[in-house]
């Protein structure tokens, strides 16, 4: 019952109608089930009348309301009947909704307010108004429990290989097996301790990070306009907060109303980077619904930290709670620690399935030993423990730890490369990896742009680049490097974007916050910069001599609008000092700043092909605007009819390491894609650059539209051109694509595309053209994730997608990221690496030290390296099982078993050492193409393991059969309720099957190209020397004291011959078994028949398949063509 939820529920509980129900059974996405109780509140609690299943006044889509009229009263008719039901799952609350007929989650605001009511509706709640509505959206708390190391245990031993074990030891201590007994009950201890030594240290962590949130004090505004502090744990959603002057750490999910943060958000991506966040009211679209994924910029998460809080004159800096608990940002990365995804890895599917094998296998053994008990006339309690000793021999209670030695290896080794691992099991999982993802910036390039040039515009024509910045002659273009960011000051820091303050630092001009010194300006001024040379107006005020003969020039920023990742664009206003108007400066991505210029120019393609990051600069005088206009007009009112000023280049740059890890792994043939929020053309150019798409191949840009009206989606498909252009601070703009390729050797060159399309092209595309395509096109999908090398402009929820989708058509993934923005795709992917130490890397499997992506080749290597040990450890303890389950039923037949020390000897001795040291062997130094199988049911594992078997079996059988035809040796049964181990046939199937299992340690310790030779393992090699000569002495010539203390039989020295023939035997079955590893199951013979007899026509693997039927189709994909989506959800492809 513990382990089936299900079945205990059914058992006690009657099925009824979700509406009546108090106990509900739910199945997630991963099919995994689990039981919650159902809460009422009834309506006289003082629950907020929008949550009771009155039909007339509920909510239907499981938010909270802006109505004023929360307190309000509803007919008394209603209020015996009126009730809050709610159920729990996973730290979310959902709750009825009488209209859906259906429970609903309560995440947090009603997604559908806009930006603008988001002010004007929500001025706050009363004091009861806010305990009302914390009965329905519960505690604004993150709480993460940290088990006592009693429940860990508990939950621990009630695993089924626990119990398994657990059981296993109390029968060999009843059996008078003790001292093995008391091995494995220290092993287990051991395995217990170390796992709840981690539990708690990882539950600590979990429960440090949430601890901030759960004790601090808030002020909130009421409804009256008066303010009250609060404890954090009584926030709810619709609440109006200040933000405290000096910051704080987030409690919640809010978005800014009024006044500016500067807040640091590296808890929850990484990027320790400070960021500026905005009141919403500078947001361009009033009617759009708020997201706080969209509307990052205005939103303030809970976990980051408010460093500064930025406001005019005596204003406070106000936000509305939007999310409280585990529905903030937060709270949904705690939860994806707390219930990660299942990690569906078939090599453990396998192993499962295959020792309910051995159970089955067992079971007829156990009849037979309890049928050969009966016969002998053994009492009852003697054959209820033979028949329980054949089950432990078949299935071995030490398999599963063995089966970790590997992995414990492997993250020791991985631990000296700088590379930490918190879920061991990932490593057999990197093992298989056949696509590895990468983010850019701070993975693939270092983690900052540097400054390498700008270039400046003259009458729409580039002039030469000019690498000094501050060399710029004072003007528009300078002006708008110094004042179009989002750039604050914190204790004589400049902060903001990475790129604001390497454009700003470049023109080494001065910025100051509001101060006595801006008074010129106005009190609403938040930021001024001037050049260094130019003395200040207050300095200018005080020494009138200096006012003759200098003007200052200072710019005052009069508003900002945010950068806007739909728009790509940011803009400021600003005010030179003298000057009769204002001017407004824009900077963003070049296609979309050139759009809404007057000039149009379309020469911008040449400075992103090698790597560089191009943002365009452009201005509008503004006349006759004057201040109150500038505080309230709309972005989409003044960006229009620009004039294109010049273009910022900031270089990307490759870090060392990169190209060639990335020509390794294409060696390996794992594929490479790259995963970016970055420009598509500088990922288009990093990718050639790194090595990830060759210079020779296409590169094809998908660009999809979304539906409009009649107007269906479509999706067009063209070559990326990558014009010819050499890029140097003396080139002339007039430069052409024309030119001799030979005189331009950094450049790439127009490519020769021929009428069919070669296999060797690679698909782009950008974040809103792959929400179209998944969205309108289901059948496209599947095809775009086969050949599409770069995803760019990616949010971190549509790197999260192309993770999944990824994973949908049969690729084991892995995801390489600096933690920005990877925090999602990092947890989703099969194996994660955070090249970070902030709390992103919690979140990920993997966390290098060493800043770069050498750790994903190491890590496949000892992924590959431990995956090839637990097979042959696996393989190795099954034949252990099979070897002594034919030993004891041989045994059986004759009344008799092995001694006590013949067991100890076997399974202490022999296997936990072999166990031990066969995972000691290092990982191969080089990456093959080749990959480790990872199905312990496929055909060449089940050969090997039944062709082994029947060899041991066959063998011992033989030794047995020998045996009864020798002269002089006589065979009879023990006498019935006698214990005698010194026989002849104990002694010979214990002496030859101990060799069994020496050289199948040998043959399965497998070595290149995966793992070092088997001979450099220098421990298991002298332990299997030590025990073949242990064992050969045993067989041959043993000494009075071992026969004693063994129980052997004392053979004559006129049986010499039989001893020798006997060794034949082991030299027979070493060299057959050696033969069916070396010449059939690792060479291609059985590969070839196995192809032979299956006749396959399509590969297994669904990415194989599609891409199979990709390179047969030259006509795919339509370049130049356009493609619709249909009824029948078929594409077609129309001329365009």
């Amino acid at each position: 019952m513990y382990w089936k939820p299900e079945w205990k529920l059914r058992l006690t509980q009657t099925p009824c109608h979700l509406s009546r129900a108090n106990t509900v059974l739910l199945k997630d996405v991963y099919d995994r089930y689990q039981v919650s109780h159902v809460h009422r509140v009834a309506a006289h609690e003082g629950i907020p009348v929008e949550f009771l299943n009155i039909t007339e006044v509920e909510k239907e889509n499981g938010y909270g309301s802006a109505s004023d009229s929360a307190n309000d009263g509803f007919d008394d008719k209603y209020a015996s009947k009126a009730v809050f039901r709610y159920f729990m799952i996973y730290n979310y609350r959902y709750y009825w909704s009488k209209t859906k007929n259906t429970f609903l989650p309560l995440w947090g605001l009603d997604p559908s307010t806009s930006c603008a009511q988001l002010v004007e509706n929500y001025t706050g709640y009363s004091d009861e108004e806010q305990k009302n509505r914390l009965k329905v959206f519960g505690d604004n708390t993150v709480e993460v429990e940290v088990p006592s190391p009693l429940k860990i245990l508990v939950d621990e031993v009630l695993n089924p290989f626990y119990v398994f074990q657990l059981l296993s030891t109390i029968f060999w201590f009843v059996d008078e097996y003790t001292p093995y007994a008391v091995w494995i009950a220290i092993i287990s201890t051991g395995s217990l301790l170390v796992s709840l030594y981690e539990t708690r240290k990882q539950r600590k962590v979990l429960h440090d990070m949430a601890l901030s949130s759960n004790t601090a004090e808030v002020t909130v505004i009421r409804n009256t306009g008066e303010r009250e502090v609060v404890w954090a744990s009584m926030l709810v959603p619709g609440d109006v907060i200040v933000m405290p002057i000096r910051g704080c750490h987030m409690c919640c999910d809010a978005v800014l109303t009024a006044g500016n943060c500067i807040v640091n958000e590296s808890v929850l991506t990484g990027e320790s980077t400070p960021v500026t966040k905005n009141p919403i009211t500078a947001h361009h679209e009033d009617d759009e619904p708020y997201n706080p994924d969209v509307h990052r910029r205005f939103t303030v998460f809970a976990g980051s930290e408010v460093i500064q809080t930025r406001y005019y004159e005596n204003m406070d800096v106000t936000a509305i709670v939007v999310r409280t608990g585990f529905s903030t940002l937060k709270g949904e990365l705690l939860n994806s620690i707390l219930f990660p995804k299942p990690m569906d890895f078939k090599f453990y599917q396998d192993a499962f399935k295959f020792v309910l094998a051995m159970a089955v296998i067992a079971m007829f053994g156990m009849v037979y030993g309890i049928y050969a008990q009966i016969i002998d006339g053994q009492q009852v309690e003697e054959v209820i423990l033979r028949a329980i000793d054949i089950i432990t021999i078949a299935v071995p209670p030490s398999l599963p730890a063995a089966m970790t030695v590997g992995t414990i290896y492997a993250q020791s080794r991985l631990k000296k490369e700088g590379i930490f691992c918190i879920s061991p099991p990932r490593i057999n999982v990197s093992g298989k990896l056949k696509l590895f993802c990468f983010d850019k910036t701070g993975t693939l390039t270092e983690e900052g742009l540097d400054f390498w040039g700008v270039v400046p515009v003259l009458e729409s024509h580039f002039q030469n680049v000019v690498t000094a910045a501050d060399m710029l002659p004072r003007g528009l273009l300078l002006s708008a490097m110094a004042t179009c960011h989002s750039l604050t000051e914190v204790e004589g820091q400049i902060v903001g974007e990475p790129l604001d303050v390497q454009m700003f630092c470049a023109t080494k001009w001065i910025l100051e916050e509001p101060g006595q010194d801006t008074v010129d300006y106005d009190t609403l001024v938040p930021t001024v910069v001037r050049p260094p040379d130019s003395p200040t107006a207050a300095q200018l005020a005080a020494d009138s001599e200096l006012l003759l003969f200098q003007v200052p020039h200072e710019v005052g920023i009069v508003r900002q609008f945010p950068f806007s990742s739909n728009l790509q664009l940011m803009s400021v206003i600003t005010r030179t000092l003298g000057s009769s108007h204002m001017d407004l400066f824009t900077k963003g991505a070049p296609e979309r700043v050139i759009a809404l210029c007057v000039d149009k120019s379309d020469v911008l393609e040449q400075y992103t092909v090698r790597g560089f990051r191009v943002i365009a600069l452009a201005h509008k005088k503004l006349k006759k605007l004057p201040w109150h206009q500038a505080q309230r007009i709309k972005r989409n009112q003044l960006e229009f009819e620009l004039t294109f000023l010049g273009l910022l280049v900031m270089q990307n740059t490759l870090k060392p390491a990169t190209a060639p890890v990335i020509s390794e792994l294409k060696k390996a043939n794992i594929r490479l894609v790259m995963v970016t929020g970055d420009n598509m053309q500088t990922a288009i150019s990093v990718a050639r650059d790194c090595g990830m798409v060759a210079p020779d191949d296409y590169v094809i840009i998908a660009t999809a539209t979304g539906p409009e009206g009649d107007k269906a989606a479509s999706v067009y498909w063209e070559y990326a051109v990558t014009p010819a252009v050499e890029l140097s601070s003396e080139s002339e703009s007039g430069t052409s694509p024309g030119q001799d390729p030979e005189k331009l050797p950094n450049s790439y060159q127009y490519l020769l595309v021929e009428e069919n399309i070669a296999p060797n092209y690679h698909i782009v595309i950008g974040g809103k053209s792959w929400t179209i395509i998944r969205d309108n096109f289901p059948d496209l999908l599947p095809k775009i994730m086969i050949k599409s090398t770069i995803f760019s402009r990616m949010s971190p929820e549509q790197k999260v997608q192309v993770v999944e989708e990824l994973q949908d058509v049969g690729y084991i993934v892995g995801m390489c990221g600096d933690g920005a923005n990877d925090c999602g795709a990092l947890k989703a992917a099969h194996t994660g690496i955070a090249l970070s130490e902030t709390e992103a890397s919690v979140a990920s499997p993997f966390t290098s030290k060493i800043p770069n992506i050498t750790c994903v080749p190491n890590l496949i290597r000892e992924g590959r390296c431990a995956l090839v040990t637990s097979f042959g450890i696996f393989k190795y303890m099954a034949l252990y099982s099979f070897i002594q389950f034919t030993s004891v039923l041989i045994l059986y037949a004759y009344n008799t078993n092995f001694s006590t020390m013949m067991f100890l000897y076997i399974d202490l001795v022999i296997t936990t050492i072999v166990a031990v040291f066969m995972g000691y062997t290092k990982s191969f130094h080089k990456l093959v193409a080749k990959r480790p199988s990872g199905s312990l049911v496929g055909i060449p594992t089940l050969f090997s393991v039944i062709s082994q078997i029947f060899v041991q079996a066959a063998t011992q059988l033989g030794v047995y059969l020998f045996l009864l035809v020798q002269p002089g040796i006589i065979v009879e049964p023990v006498p019935k309720g006698e214990e005698n181990y010194v026989t002849w046939i104990t002694t010979a199937v214990f002496t030859v099957s101990n060799f069994q299992y020496i050289f199948l340690a040998a043959l399965f310790s497998k070595g290149p190209p995966f793992r070092k030779p088997f001979y450099t393992n220098y421990l298991l090699l002298l332990s299997l020397l030590l025990l073949s000569g242990y064992s050969l002495v045993m067989l041959l010539w043993p000494p009075l004291l071992i026969q004693s203390f063994m129980e052997l039989y004392p053979m004559p020295d006129s049986y010499m011959p039989f001893r020798m023939m006997l060794l034949g035997f082991v030299v027979g079955n070493c060299l057959v078994s050696l033969a069916i590893e070396v010449v059939i199951v690792d060479s291609k013979l059985l590969k070839k028949l196995i192809r032979m007899c299956k006749k396959k026509k399509r590969p297994k693997n669904r990415y194989k398949a599609i891409e199979q039927e990709l390179n047969a189709d030259s006509n795919w994909p339509p370049v130049g063509e356009v493609t619709y989506p249909t009824l029948t959800s078929e594409s077609v492809n129309r001329h365009s």
